[in-house]
């Protein structure tokens, strides 16, 4: 098949891929209309040592891994349970909230993750579970920083690390991302009604249907045609 051949299936059946497409970004749509957003707060937490030598910074660079660890127990999450008096159990709140440390800025990333029904909120209610969600990274940071201050009484003030929260948590909407979804189901409609169009190419490509598949099978000029009413 050459280019103008393929371009005549697209003029033919082009239609067909561009309808899978709209059914599809419009069930991308409707899904994501369905499913209860997750909102996320993310917390960081800066691991500072009392001064820039060598010798400390590298001392905090073998422990921050620790002080994730430290954090990522049901204990921590019984204690912020228990603080904010949450009912959730501590193994589905660690299962939220993901601890990332990085020692490439000496931080420690809290992300927590939770479900918001936003439609069936007031106002009033929906921004009270959103300062909730807020106050719950807090509270994984504020569990490191007092753990930290604790060690830090049996040490030198020299040789103390700070652990400090760099900003206020950030909150921000995680899923559905309706517009990605949308684009996603549209790509997968289109990509979808092309493979269809050329397999019912290939299904009819034995009937003979235009003079030019007669001078192609045949290697013949066709030099009449007789119309059918």
């Amino acid at each position: 098949m050459n280019l103008i051949d393929y371009a005549r299936i697209i003029i033919r059946r082009g239609w067909i891929a561009i309808l899978l497409a709209v059914i599809a970004a419009g069930a991308a749509f409707l899904f994501s209309q369905t499913v209860t957003p997750e909102y996320r707060a993310t917390q960081t937490i800066l691991i500072v040592p009392s001064r820039s030598d060598l010798g400390l910074t590298e001392a905090v660079l073998r422990i921050i891994n620790q002080r994730r660890t430290y954090l990522d127990s049901d204990l921590r999450a019984q204690s912020i349970i228990d603080r904010l008096q949450l009912d959730y159990h501590p193994a589905y709140l660690r299962g939220q909230t993901t601890l990332t440390a990085n020692r490439d800025n000496l931080t420690i990333q809290i992300d927590v993750e939770l479900p918001i029904d936003r439609k069936s909120l007031t106002d009033e209610q929906f921004n009270a579970e959103i300062n909730m969600l807020g106050s719950i990274a807090i509270e994984w940071g504020n569990e490191l920083i007092t753990y930290q201050d604790d060690l830090n009484q049996q040490a030198q003030r020299v040789d103390r690390i700070q652990a400090q929260p760099q900003d206020n948590p950030r909150i921000s909407q995680q899923s559905p991302k309706v517009g990605v979804n949308i684009i996603i189901g549209a790509i997968a409609g289109f990509f979808l009604g092309t493979v269809l169009i050329f397999v019912l190419e290939y299904l009819e490509s034995n009937m003979i249907r235009r003079r030019e598949d007669i001078e192609r099978a045949t290697n013949l000029k066709v030099l009449a045609v007789v119309p059918i009413e």
